[in-house]
């Protein structure tokens, strides 16, 4: 029997309790009561009434897996729980060759680009190291100005056997229980190879991280299936557990929010729950869908495992009916159409009709949404931009203008997180032309630590930055990646007004602002720092 206690007597009971426990406890272990028993309350004021136990940690239902994830990860989650049964999320793949074609070939045929991009760090195509380096840091720079135009980016790692060569057939291979053993058996030569391999995917995962992209992370996907190295393995979680232990422990990776992915539950693929690693290293569960083949069955058992947890389908070759999954299946937050199959597999109308239906999201949307905009006529779009205690919404307000001296009105505003973007030869938005165009981005910023802060500006072209209405860096001059750095001394834990202008002349466009915080590294100064204007 369980009993339902109000929730205000509970926090009231635990109060009581911390008092008690408190007079316990010797004076001498420093702690401060009040103290204690304000930051337990406020803990108890946040909480929600229910969360998911995983061992001995209790976390709430809407905190990703990893405790020590970005800002931006955090936003991405909630707005994935938050955006559940009230509209589909539109997404499309793309290959690791060429990162924006088959977007690009969307929005022709549509006049509107899908929300989510899929990209691909698995090389299968016998590429050099070299081309392999390359590609990466092509798909890298693609998500970084996908997210930066207001999109959501999805990884996806087709990783060739480790220590093989980077060809399809080895990542199709089939490889026996015993063989795979090896692979997750610290010490063997099959273990260290598979490290070597993590190792080298993570320095670009970090390279997003750096420019504060959040990543829906989806690898080892369809493990139910017998197609790839690592399907339907008896100990597959060993695998998944190897890359979380290795990516969130030993190299900070805090942007990526994880998606396991498998194959729906047919006659060519095992039960869900035989390779579920669990819900302490999973944020998102997804089905792949190919042949048309939605059946209520793969939907309710995937909805009952992910108990609360957002569920997607991850991949699809037949665009699903919008209005029909409005019906009976409204919990899929997102789905992603696979590559070529986008054109090869449905015709240009139902690909129409499917970003045209008002229960499809497509970045236009999702755009309009997150500036506050109500006039889509889409199903509503939570925006879950996070807040300061006291500072308001994070980022700065980006205003762009058709020409390099911030005159006239805007064409184009919007919050802006990080500013680090690298345009080349394109313009930020559509509204703009590739040249002679401008920027301004105001706002504030708040100091972690009182002391001296060092800016860095690395532009093409002019720069100015004011800090509390005091100009500190004036390079309003053709340049080309210069780098200008200035020192102002800050309060901490105090909102400071921030002015940064920016203007393109003709070519290349790139700009960046990064500091370094009194006993810190220097970084590109992260969106959890910034704060719109008052």
């Amino acid at each position: 029997m369980t009993l339902n206690i109000p929730r205000k007597y509970r926090i009231i009971a635990a109060v009581l309790c911390l008092f008690l426990l408190a007079s316990l406890r010797p004076w001498s272990s420093g702690d401060n009561l009040e103290e204690t028993v304000t930051r337990e309350m406020d803990s108890l004021q946040s909480a929600p009434t229910s969360g998911v136990t995983t061992g001995t940690i209790t976390r709430t239902a809407q905190s990703p897996v990893n405790p020590n994830a970005t800002q931006e990860a955090r936003e991405l989650l909630q707005y994935l729980y938050d955006q559940s049964g009230k509209g589909l999320i539109s997404g499309q793949h793309d290959y690791l060759e060429a990162p924006d074609d088959q977007m690009n070939k969307l929005k022709k045929l549509t006049g509107q680009y899908a929300i989510l991009h899929g990209y691909e760090l698995g090389p299968i195509s016998g590429q050099s190291a070299d081309m392999i380096n390359k590609q990466r840091q092509g798909v890298v720079q693609s998500a970084i100005n996908w997210y930066k135009g207001g999109g959501i980016v999805a990884m996806t790692f087709h990783e060739y056997l480790p220590g093989t060569s980077p060809d399809w057939s080895n990542v199709s291979k089939w490889i026996s229980q015993d063989q795979f053993n090896a692979y997750v058996t610290p010490g063997t030569a099959e273990y260290n190879q598979l490290i070597a391999d993590l190792d080298q995917v993570a320095v670009y995962l970090k390279m997003l991280q750096d420019a504060g992209v959040p990543v829906l992370w989806r690898p080892y996907h369809e493990m139910n299936g017998g197609w790839f190295w690592w399907g339907q393995k008896n100990n597959f979680s060993a695998l998944w557990d190897i890359m979380y232990d290795r990516f969130v422990g030993k190299h900070k990776l805090n942007n990526l929010i994880w998606v396991w992915n498998p194959n729906v539950p047919n006659s060519n693929s095992g039960p869900y729950g035989d390779y579920y690693p669990g819900a302490d290293k999973v944020d998102v569960l997804a089905a792949d869908i190919y042949d048309n083949d939605y059946q209520q069955s793969y939907y309710d058992k995937l909805l009952k495992l992910a108990d609360g947890k957002p569920i997607a389908i991850g991949e699809s070759g037949e665009l699903p009916d919008p209005q029909q999954l409005a019906k009976t299946q409204s919990q899929w937050v997102y789905v992603m159409t696979w590559g070529k199959m986008l054109t090869e597999n449905n015709s240009t109308q139902k690909i129409s009709s499917f970003m045209k239906s008002g229960y499809t999201l497509s970045r236009e949307d999702f755009v309009k949404v997150k500036q506050g905009s109500t006039s889509t006529g889409k199903s509503n779009i939570s925006n879950n931009i996070s807040s300061g205690s006291s500072g308001g919404t994070n980022g700065l307000k980006g205003e762009y203008f058709n020409n390099r001296f911030l005159e006239g009105d805007p064409v184009y505003t919007r919050t802006d997180g990080p500013i680090n973007f690298a345009w080349k030869k394109g313009s930020p938005v559509k509204e703009l032309p590739d040249d002679y165009f401008s920027v301004l981005w105001t706002g504030r910023i708040k100091a972690p630590a009182t002391g001296t802060y060092t800016f860095k500006l690395v532009a093409d072209d002019g720069v100015r930055l004011w800090i509390d209405g005091k100009p500190i860096i004036k390079s309003w001059v053709l340049q080309n990646d210069v780098v200008r750095t200035a020192t102002v001394k800050l309060k901490g834990n105090t909102y400071h007004a921030i002015r940064v202008e920016y203007f393109e002349s003709k070519g290349k466009a790139n700009v960046k602002l990064l500091w370094k915080v009194p006993g810190g590294q220097e970084e590109v100064i992260p969106k959890k720092a910034l704060f719109l204007p008052e």
